[in-house]
């Protein structure tokens, strides 16, 4: 059996896959916080909470309407989405004046308000919710095994993220918003309605939670507390990435992704406060994160 620094090679690579897929529900999931801190200057710490919202969306979706997987991919996003915008539009846009702390302490609030209800409905105990049949079985690799699902997440992941990214940096879309964050009166000049672009931004950001939750529903138990365990992880990854930066959000979400995966082969001991020694690391000596702009 083929071993690389003492470690067999099929052990090594299925810990490189689980640390791919984790890595790509915190690039998910930190693209939407830096989407929302980069352009309204939110602390988004409902994160978490939308992103369990989209995996219980799908599981309602499946066992009340019968609506299976691909159809959930589609609206429990929207639903996530409509839920978001209808918060940002009602409760969230009244802070935008006030200090970020403000909005910090709302979003805390609301995810604890979100999650409560939850377990109060359906208990901590999680609901199981199947992978479709068309992405079922696995694909010998040679060198390893890989499930079917596991590949399609890392696979839809990508194509999310980088189309996010092309989206915002290289699109007249994307432009507005980035000059709305700056000069709102100007970009108003031009006839564009900033409000509701603020608000339609603040409800993609939600809706890219979502796309994580029905994503994580068949690799996790769909739970009340699969929120509240992420939410903290990708904090940090924002933070390494630098806040508000899309680019860094999607490279350090994958990169602490893998590391975690690494580690657990290697020193399993660390795997669990890997992240947090790197943040503090990088904090020391880039305070604004490896893609943030130093001011």
């Amino acid at each position: 059996m083929t071993m690389i620094f003492g470690v067999p090679l099929p052990a090594l690579m299925g810990q490189l896959l689980i640390g791919l897929i984790n890595g790509s529900f915190y690039a998910l999931l930190s693209l939407g916080l830096a989407v929302i801190f980069g352009l309204l200057r939110v602390i988004n710490f409902a994160h978490g909470a939308f992103y369990m919202l989209g995996a219980f969306a799908a599981w309602m979706l499946l066992a009340y309407a019968g609506i299976g997987y691909w159809g959930a991919l589609i609206l429990a996003p929207l639903i996530v989405g409509i839920v978001g915008m209808a918060i940002e539009r009602l409760m969230l846009r009244r802070l935008y004046g006030l200090d970020h702390l403000y909005g910090l302490l709302f979003t805390f609030g609301l995810a604890l308000l979100l999650e409560g209800t939850f377990r109060h409905f359906f208990g901590t105990s999680g609901q199981p919710y199947t992978a479709p049949e068309a992405l079922r079985g696995a694909t010998n690799l040679g060198f390893m095994v890989l499930p079917n699902y596991r590949g399609w997440v890392v696979v839809a992941s990508l194509v999310i993220c980088l189309g996010t990214w092309a989206v915002i940096e290289k699109t007249s879309i994307g432009a507005y918003l980035r000059a709305a964050t700056e000069n709102a009166t100007l970009v108003q000049a031009f006839g564009v309605n900033v409000p509701v672009l603020l608000t339609v931004t603040y409800g993609f950001g939600c809706a890219l939670a979502g796309i994580a939750g029905v994503l994580a529903a068949p690799v996790f138990q769909v739970s009340p507390l699969m929120g509240s365990n992420l939410i903290i992880i990708v904090f940090a990854v924002v933070v390494i990435g630098g806040m508000g930066s899309i680019l860094g959000a999607i490279v350090t979400g994958y990169m602490l992704g893998i590391i975690e995966g690494l580690c657990k082969v290697f020193y399993p001991e660390a795997a669990n406060i890997v992240v947090f020694v790197i943040m503090a690391i990088v904090l020391l000596l880039r305070p604004a994160g490896l893609f943030g702009k130093e001011t």
